[in-house]
């Protein structure tokens, strides 16, 4: 009988500079998720949100993949007795809560793609605040080519980047997405050589860290909410969150900085 190496050498983590790497470490597997990987993932995001030493994050992987998706191994047969309400509640309490701790955490997110991004590997990718991806990577719903319908937040996510129409074309064809393209139609923010994806991670990641913290993270949160609220929610959000981040001596540091004509030096508080 064979046992599975501890989570934490198949979730490598590590703080440097203020950015906490997340770097996914089964590459035999493509990097598909299990279970514990999942609760890793998710406990390093909330330990992040609350560390005030980490002011950014980055997600990456090792070898020739990022994600190929949730590792199968352990998932029911179609043919065993089902309890109605079992698949729903294992997506609710999986998926949809490894997308959520993405999309919450208090700290900007960036996702280094090295490789291969298919299913809810691609939907962690497309939850994170920022996407790098490297020349080799490409992007799979690839759903459909299980007769699956996709799930991991990726009808909620894919709508919000590129509008409705591409977002059926990807999802009813499982088409491979090269990175090329996904930076054309809006899902990454830039491609770089295989070479220079973890030192432009770390450079975005560490400016990042170097910034204003807290106003970062409002800024996050008032985007991600923008799209599902009306422009009166959307603008008393936006006055509330002004008037939180006043509170902050990195906000006393950025007007300070401005009158006195010198750069700030942000403390992330």
């Amino acid at each position: 009988m064979t046992t599975d190496p501890p989570v934490d050498t198949l979730v490598l983590h590590a703080t440097d500079n203020g950015v906490s790497w997340i770097t996914l470490n089964r590459p035999t597997a493509m990097n598909a998720i299990t279970r514990d990987q999942r609760e890793r993932i998710i406990a390093l995001l909330t330990a992040a949100s609350a560390d005030p030493a980490v002011r950014a994050v980055v997600i990456t992987a090792t070898g020739k993949g990022f994600c190929a998706g949730a590792d199968l191994r352990g998932a029911p047969s179609s043919g065993g007795e089902r309890v109605a309400g079992d698949v729903s509640r294992t997506i609710r309490l999986g998926a949809q809560r490894l997308i959520s701790a993405v999309l919450d955490c208090e700290k900007p997110v960036i996702a280094a793609v090295n490789g291969t991004a298919a299913g809810i590997g691609a939907h962690l990718a497309f939850a994170c605040d920022l996407v790098l991806a490297a020349e080799s990577a490409k992007f799979i719903e690839v759903f459909v080519r299980r007769g699956l319908v996709p799930d991991g937040g990726g009808a909620y996510l894919l709508p919000r980047l590129i509008g409705p129409q591409r977002t059926k074309e990807l999802m009813f064809f499982g088409d491979t997405v090269p990175a090329a393209e996904a930076e054309r139609l809006g899902l990454v923010n830039r491609v770089v050589p295989d070479a220079d994806l973890t030192e432009t991670a770390r450079t975005w990641a560490e400016r990042l860290a170097s910034g204003p913290t807290r106003s970062i993270t409002l800024a996050k949160q008032l985007v991600n909410a923008s799209l599902d609220v009306d422009r009166a929610t959307a603008f008393a959000a936006e006055a509330t969150a002004q008037e939180i981040n006043m509170t902050t001596a990195d906000a006393n540091e950025g007007v300070s900085s401005f009158v006195e004509r010198r750069t700030p030096k942000y403390r992330g508080l």
